[in-house]
């Protein structure tokens, strides 16, 4: 359930980057910087947003893995604790995210052309 939340908030952020352009200026932004730069380094703002969902997802994935492997007995309590710590910190900072994208999009939709 958890990483569906996750999902849908880091696809809503990039839906809304993607349908209000800041994407494509972004992207034509860093490929001016292409010039210079080769590789994955330089990737648009989706890319950014894409890459942040994954790896939310799996640190969602491995803390839920911690929790079922310390039911089977075969991981120690500090170990699962440590994966959830570091899955809510990825839902903390995912949810932040979602939050920064939405206000800059209600912030440039109030600029006047």
């Amino acid at each position: 359930m958890m990483l569906e939340a996750v999902s849908s908030i880091l696809k809503g952020a990039s839906d809304i980057a993607q349908s209000s352009g800041v994407a494509k200026s972004t992207s034509a932004v860093t490929q001016l910087g292409q010039t210079a730069q080769t590789g994955e380094s330089a990737r648009g703002f989706d890319g950014v947003l894409q890459q942040v969902a994954t790896d939310a997802i799996s640190a969602m994935k491995t803390g839920e893995a911690a929790s079922i492997s310390y039911i089977q007995g075969k991981v120690s309590a500090q170990s699962v604790v440590e994966a959830v710590m570091s899955a809510e910190q990825t839902l903390q900072m995912a949810v932040a995210v979602r939050d920064k994208v939405v206000q800059a999009y209600q912030e440039v939709s109030r600029m006047a052309i």
